[in-house]
């Protein structure tokens, strides 16, 4: 049971951070700008997947610490398991 319990926790943690990434926006586009910002600097005019200033935000800590947290716990239980 344990696990079964901690391969769903581990699962479940990639997921949601899957999902969260996901829900933030496409990843093609650049990132919205306040109308008082200047326009981003593209690598090429128009839509890219390339843009110059996207950076890895939708990697930080504070976005993601619900899938952190399952994917830790899982690891735990199943760790545990192999201890014995």
């Amino acid at each position: 049971m344990t696990v079964i319990l901690g391969a769903l926790l581990t699962i479940a943690g990639v997921v949601y951070m899957a999902g969260a990434t996901l829900r933030r926006g496409r990843l093609s586009d650049p990132a919205p700008t306040a109308p008082d910002r200047p326009a981003p600097n593209l690598a090429t005019p128009g839509p890219t997947l390339e843009p110059r200033r996207r950076g890895l935000g939708f990697l930080g800590l504070s976005q993601n610490w619900p899938g952190l947290v399952m994917i830790g716990v899982g690891i735990i239980l199943l760790l545990s398991i192999a201890v014995r």
